[in-house]
């Protein structure tokens, strides 16, 4: 039995001519927004409000940057805008081995900068893992 399996599964369909559906509604909202505008409003208020709605909708619609649609690019605009930008760095705990509760007979070692980094050190550090492993297993 032959099953044919699907390819282009990343295109959108093409539902009104051209255009795909997302196409087609930002192109009529766009274009809608304008055409009430220029007949209920007087010349100015419709170039003002009328032409950038169009304008915004032929690039929802067309426009695409870095591959990806302009509406994802126009939410990250908006977050950029709205969040906030203040990031302050915190030093973690410098512990490189916390004793778990389980095992009291296996205490915790030292922060780094506590102690130098010498060879004993990372030996005892071994030793103390091994141990715990050791009791973990019976």
């Amino acid at each position: 039995m032959r099953f044919e399996v699907p390819q282009f599964i990343e295109i959108e369909d093409k539902i009104f001519g051209p255009f795909t559906w997302k196409q087609f509604v930002y192109l009529c909202g766009g274009i809608g927004i304008a055409v009430v505008l220029f007949i209920a409003t007087p010349f100015y208020v419709f170039v003002l409000i009328g032409v950038p709605a169009s304008g915004l909708a032929a690039l929802l619609a067309f426009y695409p940057i870095n591959n990806r649609p302009f509406s994802v690019f126009l939410e990250a605009v908006f977050n950029f805008f709205t969040n906030t930008k203040n990031y302050r760095w915190s030093k973690e705990s410098g512990a490189v081995y916390k004793g778990h509760s389980q095992t009291p007979a296996v205490s915790a070692a030292p922060a780094p900068s506590s102690t130098p980094h010498t060879k004993a050190g990372i030996q005892s550090l071994a030793k103390k893992l091994e141990l715990e492993a050791i009791q973990k297993e019976s």
